[in-house]
């Protein structure tokens, strides 16, 4: 079967985190806290998991005194992830027979 299956994105929370920064060059904290509606411990707990993975990378920076943190898929991440959803698919097309 085609593709890899990753247990980075096992977790709901992780998928759909890597799933916006495909779609999105980059996502700050608290918009991904009000998108996926968890807490902040939840949330930095799965955006720490994918950085340790090297598959986001992390920006902070000041928007005049309110510090802002962004986030962004790497190279790395994103290939994990497209070879996550082809093995996904690969998945769905061998049950469907």
């Amino acid at each position: 079967m085609k593709g890899i299956y990753d247990k980075a994105f096992e977790n709901i929370v992780r998928l759909r985190i890597m799933s916006i920064l495909m779609a999105n060059e980059q996502y700050d904290f608290n918009s991904f806290k009000e998108l996926l509606e968890v807490t902040d411990g939840n949330l930095a707990s799965h955006l720490r998991n994918l950085e340790n993975q090297g598959y986001i990378q992390v920006e902070k920076i000041f928007l005049g005194r309110k510090p802002q943190t962004n986030y962004q898929a790497t190279k790395t991440g994103r290939k994990a992830f497209e070879a996550h959803l082809e093995f996904l698919e690969n998945l769905i097309k061998s049950n469907k027979s």
